[in-house]
C-alpha cells in the first residue's frame, strides 16, 4: 500500500481557547503565546490575517517542530 505522504491540512481558525491550542499557534508561528493571544484579540482568529499581524507569512514555508 502507497503511503500518502500528504501534510495534513492547515487549520481554518486560530483557536486559543485552551492552552495546548495556544501552544501549537505560538510554535506555528514562531513567538511567545502572549503575541499570538494579542494578535487574535486585534484581528480575529482568521490565520491568514492573524499571521499578517504578526509579520509571518501563511501557510509559511517553515516546517513545523
Amino acid at each position: 500500500m502507497a503511503e500518502d505522504s500528504a501534510a495534513p491540512p492547515e487549520p481554518r481558525i486560530v483557536n486559543v481557547a485552551e492552552p495546548w491550542e495556544r501552544a501549537y499557534w505560538a510554535r506555528r508561528f514562531m513567538v511567545p503565546v502572549e503575541k499570538v493571544q494579542a494578535a487574535v484579540e486585534a484581528v480575529g482568529d482568521d490565520p491568514a490575517r492573524v499571521a499578517a499581524h504578526l509579520g509571518r507569512d501563511w501557510p509559511g514555508h517553515e516546517p513545523i517542530v
